[in-house]
């Protein structure tokens, strides 16, 4: 017990007594505070030994707490000097973020940069361009042999990004059994897929216009490598779903920026046959993929997880072959080079291209670019073609479903054999291209004819043809389903719906990219969009709709939905021209994407600049949307 006076108990050693004055003079841990709190804790140990007096525990202690509160007074004022610069509320105590981005705020401004030169205009003379029409620079003038090389990769590619949408399709019993699902659900797997189809192109589109298309293509298809492997060693039904998604997003690259790369390689007298490769590219992975898949799930030692494994081998080596042949090939992004290279060779820094005067800040990037595929959806001419496109490619993906219940269910065909008629599409979609070409004879006329300019509506009579085809396909192929009939004649329907979707297919994409040429990637994605989310909904109602209805009544209600869609491509054949010069019509492509000047030539034909698009490409004002 410490007697309350201020000697030491009798009782207690030398050696304690060294040891508790040695506690009093252990120096106190002093915490990060101001000045003038340090100051008032040495005055108070100075104090406590002023007279050689040996302080009680009790006054020790209202020592110690004195000393606290000078201190805690000053913490409170430094915090309080903190809160009014910053002009923010805080608590008791202030973190060490607060501190740190209080010392940035406080930092000098740095003072405005200048130049003697920094207020005079841009001289043509330091603008880089290409060297007249026939620049060999210009990826129009390209050598024959690299433009069918660079379109046949870029076809390749896309063929393995629309195998990936497919294949998955063969296994859905499998992974419906192995994750304890029913079969609808596992159906997600493909619908999930052409979703992430129609939302990729909303980014990679536009970023192909600022970034180049080799940039926006390969580095996605990257990406969507890895989530095909994912696809394949997924642990649970969860992440499955998860990785097809996002593996479609990033695979939706070249399906949407190789429209744009055919419009910058090909003048539109030879941009049609160009974009049959393309679309046969489109068409033959749905129609090959089923097939290959089939064989893996029907090998036991392999499975339904093979088909992921083989996609994602698939898809990185046509990377690798694109990574060593595939140059950029869009135009203000190869000035760019050629103003680098210029700037290096003569030493005059001030040589730059239009291109690069444009200071891209993410919100220009989310205002113009990433919703102009939405902007451009909202024009009649858009909005209708892609609407026509988009029923034909739901249709396409309804017989990932349809096929294995028509010839397995009905006719009882092994599960290999089952998928061999969608090579009955595919045989439809070669004569559709063999049409294409005979139309691209006639186009070249008119071409000509106009003046060397573009003329959409030279590329309707194929999806005139193809209409009536598609439709026709439906009801041979639902009302021959029956056994009684041979088993050629829904394969004739397949053959005409294939042959009724290519033409319409690519005619849709041709008359969207002589519509919109400069921004014909864009264009592209829009109707992308609509298309995947047409083609994501219908693989979820095959099944059901096949098996409470019927094949053949189910086939005529598409059929007759297909009918209605006939007069479509008839209608821009007569009244497209007056459409486009109509002032809503203009007025929505000039908001949307800010395409032409609107100058007096403008407004006299809504038509010029198109197919004239290396004359016209930097001479665009940058309308602000309101």
């Amino acid at each position: 017990m410490v007697s309350e006076d201020n000697t030491t108990p009798p009782s207690t050693s030398n050696a304690d007594v060294d040891l508790e004055n040695g506690r009093r003079s252990r120096p106190r841990q002093r915490s990060k505070s101001t000045s003038e709190s340090s100051s008032d804790y040495e005055e108070e140990e100075k104090d406590l030994h002023h007279d050689g007096h040996r302080p009680s525990r009790r006054e020790l202690h209202e020592s110690i707490s004195r000393s606290r509160s000078t201190r805690s007074l000053a913490r409170d004022r430094t915090v309080t000097a903190t809160a009014s610069g910053m002009n923010q509320p805080l608590g008791d105590t202030i973190s060490r973020r607060d501190t740190i981005l209080s010392r940035i705020r406080t930092r000098p401004n740095v003072a405005p940069f200048s130049h003697p030169l920094a207020h005079q205009q841009t001289k043509a003379d330091v603008l880089v361009d290409f060297d007249g029409d026939d620049d060999p620079y210009r990826p129009m003038n390209w050598p024959t042999k690299k433009k069918v090389t660079t379109t046949l990769m870029y076809g390749f590619t896309t063929m393995s990004a629309t195998w990936a949408s497919s294949a998955y399709s063969a296994g859905t019993r499998q992974i419906a059994a192995e994750f304890n699902v029913g079969n609808q659900v596992a159906v997600l797997g493909t619908t999930l897929f052409l979703f992430g189809f129609g939302l990729g192109p909303l980014l990679w589109a536009p970023l192909s216009e600022v970034y180049g298309r080799r940039l926006a293509v390969l580095t996605p298809m990257l990406v969507a490598i890895c989530f095909s492997f994912g696809s394949a060693v997924a642990k649970d039904f969860q992440t499955l779903m998860i990785t097809r998604f996002f593996g479609a997003f990033f695979a939706s690259a070249p399906v949407t920026n190789t429209g744009g790369v055919l419009g910058d390689l090909y003048s539109p007298a030879w941009r049609a046959l160009a974009m049959a490769g393309y679309a046969m590219a489109v068409v033959g992975g749905p129609c090959l993929g089923p097939i290959v898949s089939a064989a893996f799930v029907a090998n036991p030692s392999l499975g339904w997880r093979w088909t992921e494994y083989f996609t994602g081998i698939l898809q990185a080596t046509i990377l690798v072959i694109d990574v060593l042949f595939i140059d950029e090939c869009y135009p203000p992004k190869l000035l760019v080079y050629k103003a680098r290279r210029l700037r290096h060779e003569t030493g005059n820094w001030a040589l730059h291209t239009k291109f690069e005067e444009w200071d891209v800040s993410i919100k220009e990037l989310s205002k113009k670019f990433l919703l102009r595929p939405i902007q451009l959806l909202m024009t009649p001419i858009c909005f209708l073609v892609a609407l026509y496109a988009s029923f034909c490619y739901g249709i396409l993906y309804m017989q990932l479903g349809g096929i294995p219940i028509i010839f397995g269910e009905i006719r009882g065909w092994p599960a290999v054999s089952a998928t061999l008629p969608f090579l009955g599409i595919l045989v439809g979609a070669i004569i559709g291209c063999s049409i294409n070409a005979y139309n691209q004879i006639l186009y070249n006329k008119v071409y000509h004819a106009a003046g060397d300019r573009a003329v959409p509506e030279a590329r309707l009579p194929p999806m005139m043809l193809g209409s009536v085809l598609f439709s026709a396909g439906q009801f041979i192929m639902g009302w021959t389903a029956d056994p009684q009939y041979p088993w050629i004649a829904p394969v004739i329907g397949l053959v005409l719906m294939g042959t009724g979707f290519f033409t319409i297919f690519q005619a849709a994409l041709n008359y969207l990219v002589d519509t919109f040429t400069l921004y014909a990637a864009s264009a592209v994605a829009a109707n992308t969009f609509l298309r995947s989310a047409f083609a994501g909904a219908f693989p979820l109602v095959v099944t059901p709709l096949y098996h409470n209805i019927g094949v053949g009544p189910a086939s005529s209600i598409t059929g007759g939905f297909a009918a209605l869609l006939i007069p479509v491509p008839f209608v821009f054949y007569i009244y497209g021209k007056r459409i486009r010069r109509s002032k809503l019509a203009l007025g929505n492509r000039i908001r949307a994407h800010t395409m032409l000047p609107h100058t007096a030539e403008t407004e006299k034909d809504p038509d010029v600049g198109i197919g004239q698009y290396n004359k016209l490409y930097f001479e665009r004002e940058r309308i602000e949307d309101t």
